[in-house]
């Protein structure tokens, strides 16, 4: 979306990517330009609402669902419907959709006075409301999701019919309405509220950091720092996939956006399809893991866990660098393997003079950051980012008005003390300045161009916040199934019961409920569930709160990683011309990291930055964390040696089983196993540097 012209060696997103089951675009004619702007109003009334905070956060979350709805069924019916009356019946569905939120917000009062005894109209507007839901669900994010929260809302209406464990008290039509249609513990429950409040601010962050030209800089960053390392280009993947999930996290989407740029590349230099497009699934889904971002989930985190983004934040830090280590280890090793060079450096970019020319694009993201852990909300914080970069878009074309370069150096100083006032003087010293500055923008040719790109991204980011939005919606109906019954203390106690035991089974439980579930259901909806689940229960064994939450975490995004279902991996299949099982098992191989870290960190939190161990009582907490991250890399990287079978040079079979039992000691945290693990590990490394220089094979070239 970036408006530079890409040279011939970087990766770049398509002109727009498609949003889940929709085509790209708004549709043609009238209805197009309807669409177009409904989602500019969308985006309107939540920047709104998200500085100001002006309504009642019931409304806010009415008319968010209200708003999902009517431009979801809107883009349907112009993109997908193929009859006049199919059309006309969308809209129809998304203007009743629409309706269902503002009854909610004319109605507030009156729904409040009346709880636990609502009217017949009430009863019907809960019902078109749920009812709307799972059709939006179903055309949007598939049957899978769908069949899942209406086996759950089913639960609530027959569960009483069940035998034990699963037999509840029964519950009243009117009863179980009002819980999923009103209130806070169904559709308008805490995950449409962060997708409100949250969620939805950094998705148009990022359509206008993109729209800004931030994808041209980490593609031409990426190129030039490691596109002439051995493996250059799937290198170039994994770095410009990690600095992308800084901005967002959308997995699958990203590997249909750049996989059609990367996987061709990754062929053209010598590697294997399946290996090619494993490396895109991976770095891909790696995204949701990179903060400040993470695929929206550390919002969620933050707000179900009420502990600061920031612990969140620093909770996933090493596990990212882990993983993403993983990856750049793996693909060095395979480069090495298959005796494959770097890309010719005199054909890459300058990176650091990618980042002089396209430095003002960072400064919204460091904002970002710096106001995140600085202990802002990340409503402020996201409000606060996006408003920089609006100010960055719009002053762009009247700095190049400014003839003498001083004069262009002052206009920027002024611009930015004036936009940095918001911090003393509030949010409305911002709105004036970004006024000030489109009023400016409206009065030349460029000016007016910019603001058309505003506008673009505005819609763009109401239009990608859709999947997330409906996802969020539809899980509240499961969220609320659990409130209501309290099947998920039947749950927590089947893997409490076995978790006295053997907590490593209850892991193991619990990561395969994550790793099913995750097969049919996006990220968000899976952690959500299965941290309601399977969360309380890891609590009870005695994993620090956030561990717990990140273990069920990683693995709802190992499950798109992981055969036979592969979400990531079928996605790449096509642009690499390979079996989407082929690419499915190649992936699982690279993310070796995401399998192992969550186990280790239930065993030692201090890899999450959480509770101290015995090591900390006698050296520090620093030393632990640091010895404990080290053995950390020294098992994945023998484990990645292992599994590409080459280190200096190509391994026997043996070698590669005894590099990987050194791997498996070094990530158990049983006594003695540290030291055994070393000792084999230096054993091993020895023989083979030995064996290496006796054959007189010199180690592949860089």
């Amino acid at each position: 979306m970036s408006q530079n012209q890409p040279t011939p060696n970087v990766i770049s997103p398509s002109v727009e990517e498609p949003i889940e089951g929709l085509p790209p675009g708004f549709g043609e004619g009238i209805a197009g330009k309807i669409a177009f702007w409904i989602a500019v109003a969308f985006s309107a009334f939540q920047l709104y609402t998200a500085a100001y905070g002006a309504l009642p956060s019931q409304v806010v979350r009415a008319m968010h669902v209200g708003f999902l709805l009517l431009l979801g069924f809107a883009l349907i019916a112009n993109l997908r419907a193929k009859t006049t009356a199919g059309k006309a019946w969308f809209w129809l569905l998304g203007i009743v959709g629409f309706l269902t939120g503002i009854y909610n917000w004319v109605e507030y009062v009156p729904l409040i006075q009346r709880s636990g005894f609502l009217t017949h109209v009430d009863l019907f507007v809960g019902v078109v409301l749920i009812a709307l839901v799972f059709e939006g669900a179903r055309r949007l994010m598939g049957l899978p999701l769908t069949i899942i929260a209406g086996l759950f809302l089913a639960y609530c209406f027959f569960g009483n019919y069940l035998p034990d464990p699963f037999v509840h008290r029964g519950y009243s039509f009117d009863q179980i309405i009002e819980n999923f249609a009103y209130g806070t513990e169904g559709i308008y429950g805490t995950p449409i509220y962060v997708s409100a409040a949250y969620i939805f601010i950094f998705v148009v962050f990022a359509a206008f950091l993109e729209r800004a030209g931030m994808i041209a800089l980490f593609n031409d960053f990426a190129l030039g720092l490691v596109g002439g390392w051995r493996g250059g280009p799937a290198q170039v993947c994994i770095l410009s996939s990690a600095l992308m999930g800084t901005i967002s996290g959308s997995g699958v989407a990203n590997v249909v956006a750049s996989g059609q740029f990367t996987i061709p590349l990754m062929k053209r230099f010598g590697f294997r399809s399946a290996f090619a497009g494993g490396v895109e699934a991976t770095s891909s889904m790696g995204g949701q893991i990179m903060p400040p971002v993470m695929g929206a989930v550390a919002f969620i985190m933050a707000e179900t866990l009420n502990v600061p983004y920031a612990a969140v934040v620093k909770a996933a830090i090493i596990p990212a660098i882990l993983y993403f280590g993983a990856c750049f280890w793996q693909v060095h090793l395979e480069a090495g393997k298959a005796n494959l060079r770097g890309m010719d450096k005199a054909t890459l970019p300058n990176p650091w003079q990618a980042v002089k020319q396209h430095w003002p694009l960072v400064l919204p993201l460091a904002a970002l950051v710096y106001l995140l852990f600085a202990g802002y909300t990340p409503i402020f914080a996201g409000t606060m980012g996006l408003a920089l970069t609006v100010v960055l878009i719009l002053g762009t074309p009247l700095a190049a008005l400014i003839g003498p370069f001083a004069f262009r150096v002052v206009f920027w100083i002024a611009l930015g003390l004036a936009a940095a006032a918001f911090m003393k003087f509030g949010v409305n010293i911002l709105a004036l300045v970004i006024g000030a500055l489109v009023i400016a923008c409206a009065l030349f040719k460029g000016g007016r161009e910019t603001l058309v790109i505003c506008i673009d991204s505005l819609a763009e980011g109401a239009k990608n916040a859709l999947p997330v939005g409906i996802a969020c919606a539809i899980v509240g109906i499961v969220i609320g199934t659990l409130t209501l019954t309290g099947i998920a203390s039947t749950f927590i106690g089947w893997i409490i019961s076995i978790g006295e035991n053997n907590l490593f089974l209850s892991l193991v439980l619990t990561m395969l409920t994550c790793l099913v579930l995750g097969m049919g259901i996006p990220t968000i909806p899976n952690y959500i569930i299965t941290s309601s689940l399977a969360g309380p229960a890891l609590l009870e064994l005695g994993v620090p709160l956030i561990v717990s939450h990140m273990f069920v975490f990683y693995f709802g995004i190992m499950a798109d990683l992981t055969p036979p279902v592969a979400l990531a991996a079928f996605a790449a299949a096509p642009m690499a011309k390979e079996s989407g099982l082929k690419i499915g098992i190649q992936a699982t191989k690279l993310a070796v990291a995401g399998f192992v870290v969550p186990f280790m960190a239930v065993y030692t939190p201090a890899l999450m930055l959480q509770d101290a161990g015995p090591m900390a009582a006698a050296y520090g907490y620093p030393v632990e964390v640091v010895y404990i991250v080290f053995k950390a890399c020294l098992g994945i990287g023998l484990w990645g040696a292992a599994v590409v079978g080459f280190l200096v040079v190509r391994m026997a079979l043996w070698e590669r089983l005894i590099a990987f039992a050194a791997g498996v000691l070094l990530v158990v945290a049983l006594p003695l196993t540290d030291e055994a693990g070393f000792a084999l590990a230096a054993l091993w490394i020895g023989w083979h540097w030995w064996r290496a220089r006796k054959a007189g094979d010199a180690p592949a070239p860089a």
